[in-house]
């Protein structure tokens, strides 16, 4: 068994972005090029629907990639499966960890923190469990004050909740048939015993400490300029206008179609999960 530990990178400052741009070191990449078996094509939209009109801004260009098919519901129970490889995923700031199963089928899974290459985990609705990074349990069998990722909200939909880098929740405590999952906003939130999780935190902690350093970085990663409403003219965004450098003017922040934007609340009042939720995030 293997253990990695991630640096970040730096550069000399051969040119003035060259001095803050940091990246990662890929110690912990143990293959190269991914399974082919669990490719799919990925196509660019440009932030353009069916009909060619833009309906999400600032998205175009950008390196081409393979979407990862990832085992979110891990619905192949009682069978241990080992870890082969540790790998890149362009699609997502985490690491993906290739596991095989005896019958020689291979699935992708988010890689924890601690997860290692020739470490065995199981997928068990059984309470015996053991409770280690990589296992997907039942949150009925999963210890008050364990962390937590992957997190379904619906029994048997799979994992749609803190996938992300570093990211973690936590059972706060368990009352009739929900457990308290305190989740990474701060939010406390009730998620049905019967639902399913993955042990540890989401790896590659140190995502949130790259800094991206010059522009063109970021349109390799497909995301084009985002200008200020403040910068234009009054004719393209209800910000523009005023001579010299001046304040937005308007009291109530707006979007370029005059919706209110810059913390403005846009949850729906009566939401169907409002029942859910204990403690509203900070």
């Amino acid at each position: 068994m293997r253990s990695f530990n991630m640096a970040i990178k730096k550069y000399k400052p051969t040119t003035h972005s060259r001095r803050w741009i940091t990246g990662y070191d890929f110690s912990e990449i143990t293959k190269d090029k991914p399974e082919k078996s669990l490719l799919a094509p990925l196509k660019k939209t440009g932030g353009r629907n069916a009909y060619g009109r833009i309906t999400t801004r600032h998205i175009g260009g950008g390196h081409k990639r393979m979407l990862r098919i990832i085992d979110f519901k891990r619905d192949l129970r009682e069978t241990p499966a080992k870890v082969i490889a540790i790998e890149y995923d362009p699609n997502r700031s985490a690491r993906l960890a290739l596991i095989e199963y005896p019958n020689k089928e291979k699935r992708y899974i988010i890689a924890p923190v601690g997860l290692d290459v020739g470490a065995e985990i199981i997928s068990s609705i059984q309470k015996d469990a053991e409770i280690k990074p990589g296992n997907c349990l039942l949150l009925r069998h999963i210890p008050q004050g364990t962390l937590i990722h992957n997190i379904e909200l619906n029994k048997g939909r799979g994992g749609q909740i803190i996938r992300s880098a570093g990211s973690y929740a936590q059972i706060m405590a368990k009352e009739n048939e929900f457990a308290h999952i305190k989740l990474p906003s701060g939010e406390v939130r009730l998620v049905s015993l019967d639902c399913r999780a993955t042990i540890g935190q989401v790896g590659n902690i140190e995502h949130e400490a790259i800094t991206i350093g010059k522009a063109g970085r970021t349109r390799w990663m497909g995301i084009r300029p985002t200008v200020r409403g403040l910068a234009m003219n009054p004719v393209d965004h209800p910000h523009g206008g005023g001579e010299g450098k001046s304040g937005q003017g308007n009291p109530n922040p707006v979007s370029p179609w005059g919706m209110p934007t810059k913390g403005y609340k846009t949850r729906k009042h009566g939401k169907y999960s409002d029942k859910f939720i204990i403690k509203r995030r900070k």
